[in-house]
């Protein structure tokens, strides 16, 4: 059983392994703002923070799904209100957001 007052994350290293063995296992949403996404992305489905609550039917249960946003704080505030208020079990925070992936992947940049 879950604890829905702890968020599960992964790192930026055990993500893009994510990617080169089966990107169909999992969901990757952006929570950051658009003006941030139009900075870098990492191609996945574009819900602010102020949008989740309405949008709730495009989360899906059934998989995996990552948060991410600049630091990881959207994302875990994101996760934290989605499993308390909504009892989703399967979310995962992309640890340190953007800013973990620009240490390690040569084309996203830092902002």
């Amino acid at each position: 059983m879950i604890d829905f007052n702890t968020v599960r994350e992964i790192d930026a290293a055990d993500f893009i392994s994510l990617l080169e063995i089966n990107p169909k296992d999992y969901l990757l949403i952006d929570v950051r703002e658009k003006d941030e996404r139009d900075i870098c992305t990492l191609n996945g489905i574009h819900i602010p923070v102020g949008e989740i609550n309405n949008r709730l039917n495009e989360i899906p249960r059934d998989r995996k799904v990552i948060f991410h946003c600049k630091s990881g704080k959207r994302g875990e505030m994101v996760i934290l209100f989605l499993q308390q208020n909504h009892k989703f079990e399967n979310l995962y925070n992309l640890k340190g957001g953007i800013n973990a992936m620009a240490e390690i992947h040569p084309n996203i940049e830092l902002y």
